[in-house]
């Protein structure tokens, strides 16, 4: 089921408050506002991409780099969030830059959430890498899950920065994908065996695969806002992308 709620006509009837130099001002906060938010976009992405390299490889030292590293995006999460606060405190956005200004705080909010998860998957692989006799199934879809995770986030970035509606509804696909893979994922652990060695390592990799599974509704939900802000409109792609009943 689709929702859909056109937020533009009511706010373009609402009388503009700030006027004047305030606007030029406004516009040049909220352009740096939006690139600062994008930089941490680009900042949780090679979080992301480290961490699904350190999975496949077991790296621990670059694992260990991810949760330390996962700071910066809390600092920078931080920074956004308190200038676009600060921002609606001192002027009043209406319409398209309203949009923008609700769009960011939430975008900025899931990157942060990307940064942990990030963190969280990282601290599971030092498990990983005891796992000895493991399933290469689950390896290789988490290795299928890591490359959909990363190239969905990538395609958010690019919907929001170019408010491209076309590739923010291409993430739903993709998300179906991933959630398919987490479902295997948990059925391959479950069959792991009696070894507790073997046990804890596919409890810890359930865990990472819901991880990955909940960055890819991430980059759903960044997707989501991109829609918002070029069309005043929200839509949840999840939701839609499911297939009727019966199909």
């Amino acid at each position: 089921m689709t929702v859909a709620h056109d937020l533009s006509h009511d706010q373009q009837r609402q009388p503009v408050v700030a006027t004047g130099q305030g606007r030029p001002h406004f516009q040049d906060q909220m352009r740096e506002l939006e690139q600062s938010m994008l930089e941490a976009l680009d900042m949780a992405l090679a979080q992301l991409e480290r961490v699904v390299d350190a999975m496949s490889t077991h790296d621990i030292p670059l694992a260990q780099f991810v949760v330390s590293d996962d700071a910066r995006i809390d600092g920078r999460y931080l920074e956004v969030h308190q200038g676009v606060l600060s921002m609606l405190a001192l002027q009043a956005p209406v319409a398209g830059d309203l949009r923008l200004v609700i769009a960011v705080l939430h975008v900025i909010n899931n990157i942060e959430r990307v940064g942990d998860q990030c963190a969280n998957i990282a601290k599971l692989i030092p498990i990983d890498a005891n796992g000895g006799s493991a399933p290469v199934e689950i390896d290789l879809r988490l290795a299928r899950m890591g490359e959909l995770a990363r190239a969905g986030l990538g395609q958010a970035r690019r919907a929001f920065a170019e408010r491209d509606v076309a590739v923010a509804e291409s993430l739903a696909a993709s998300d179906v994908e991933i959630n398919r893979l987490n479902r295997e994922v948990f059925r391959l652990a479950v069959e792991a065996g009696e070894d507790p060695g073997l046990r804890e390592w596919a409890i810890s990799m359930t865990l990472a695969a819901r991880a990955l599974e909940r960055i890819g509704d991430l980059a759903v939900d960044i997707g989501e806002q991109a829609i918002f802000v070029a069309t005043g409109q929200f839509r949840e792609l999840s939701r839609s992308a499911l297939p009727a009943d019966g199909e």
